[in-house]
């Protein structure tokens, strides 16, 4: 084991596991409010169930490492499209601490490219593939 494989295990399980919370919740409590918020955008409200994949399957293939890589543009297309429809008015803002308003919203997108584009490493389900 190096220590960049290290790295991407400690990024991939940090990522994983933080963002499956959301997962989790939404199993626990549905998603109706997220297909009523996609509604009143105008889009159909299946899409609302793109919200599994980005925090439930995407998660757990992070986790895994296995298609890590899919699972990192997963997540940052679920955030891309959670900061459309969501977080628009915060783009510019700072919260009552001095910092980036939608810094944990960045933190899940710019993770999610950093796992798509570094992938699993060795330590993983997947191994060294083209997708881990």
């Amino acid at each position: 084991m190096n220590a960049d494989d290290f790295g991407k295990l400690v990024l991939r399980l940090t990522l994983g596991v933080l963002l499956l919370f959301h997962g989790v919740h939404k199993i626990l409590t549905g998603i109706d409010p997220i297909r009523a918020m996609i509604g009143a955008h105008g889009l159909p409200d299946y899409l609302a169930y793109g919200v599994y994949a980005g925090e439930v399957l995407a998660p757990l293939l992070i986790i895994l490492g296995i298609f890590s890589r899919v699972g990192g543009a997963l997540v940052v297309i679920n955030m891309i499209v959670a900061i459309l429809l969501v977080h628009m008015g915060m783009l510019a803002g700072l919260n009552d601490q001095g910092g980036y308003m939608l810094e944990t919203q960045m933190l899940y997108l710019f993770g999610g490219l950093a796992v798509a584009l570094l992938g699993a490493g060795r330590l993983s389900a997947g191994g060294q593939g083209p997708l881990n």
